[in-house]
């Protein structure tokens, strides 16, 4: 049974599309080259790529919709089915999975009512898993729609989801503030960010990855506390101290403490295996 085309978009919405359209195309050399912009623009407009976007992508760029297709289904960025107004990532890559991103991915999944790659009943968060963004020294980190939540938990990342799906205001940890998946899809095409505020927070870094940049500059760092997850107050023995005698700011990487025993098994040590005879 042959497949029928594509609906096209309404003629107000075609004409909107053409014009943002024209502008992308417009700061390449060949037009080809405007596809992964012109993939967000249609992706900003019903929240996912739909057959008609690809059809419009085609069209606009004089491409074959396999040519779109290729493209499209080959990056995840792109969505190919309705989601929600929020994607919630959870990095599962090596450091954010043994941190907690695995617990924080099933304790998700649990309190969503949701698997990988799947939206709640409501439509307002997509929960997915994400591969490394570049945020190790805050392991684990949860994405929304691209935004940085730093240094999360089970409870932290639950209380984050019920905070979006009720329509609280939600503060990402660093870096411009929060819009919805489509608004994100939008600033991707290359359109102007106006976000109050989201110039200045642009390329924001926390401390913890401003730190060896400020070694390298020849700047003094200072003590590193070394202490678990939540921990503060007056330094116990052994920590150091500042020249006034106080406890220095804990590092904002401190949660990955050496432990004495190792947390999968808690009945063996943790430090380096003894040598026969020794």
């Amino acid at each position: 049974m042959p497949q029928l085309p594509a609906p096209d978009y309404p003629a107000d919405v075609r004409a909107r599309l053409e014009a943002d359209a024209g502008e992308i195309i417009a700061r390449y050399p060949d037009s080809r080259s405007a596809l992964l912009p012109m993939l967000h623009l249609v992706q900003s407009e019903e929240g996912h790529v739909t057959p008609t976007g690809l059809r419009f992508c085609a069209e606009m760029l004089d491409l074959t919709t396999a040519e779109v297709t290729a493209v499209a289904t080959f990056y995840t960025m792109y969505r190919r089915k309705p989601s929600g107004d929020y994607q919630v990532g959870v990095c599962t890559n090596t450091l954010c999975a043994v941190m907690g991103g695995d617990a924080i991915f099933e304790a998700l999944q649990e309190h969503l009512g949701v698997g990988n790659d799947e939206t709640t009943e409501d439509g307002k968060v997509t929960l997915e898993h994400i591969e490394c963004n570049a945020a190790c020294d805050f392991a684990p980190v949860v994405m929304v729609n691209w935004e940085f939540f730093d240094n999360q938990t089970p409870e932290s990342a639950r209380k984050l989801v019920d905070d979006l799906r009720a329509g609280r205001e939600v503060l990402p940890t660093r870096g411009a503030p929060l819009c919805t998946f489509k608004e994100t899809a939008r600033i991707l095409a290359g359109f102007p960010d106006e976000r109050p505020g989201a110039v200045e927070a642009s390329g924001s870094a926390g401390e913890a990855s401003l730190a060896g940049l400020k070694l390298a500059k020849g700047e003094k760092a200072g003590p590193k506390v070394v202490s678990p997850r939540g921990g503060g107050g007056p330094a116990s023995a052994g920590q150091p101290v500042t020249e006034t005698g106080e406890a220095p700011q804990p590092h904002p990487s401190s949660h990955d403490a050496p432990r004495k025993t190792a947390a999968s098994d808690p009945d063996n040590p943790a430090g380096p295996v003894a040598k026969e005879g020794k």
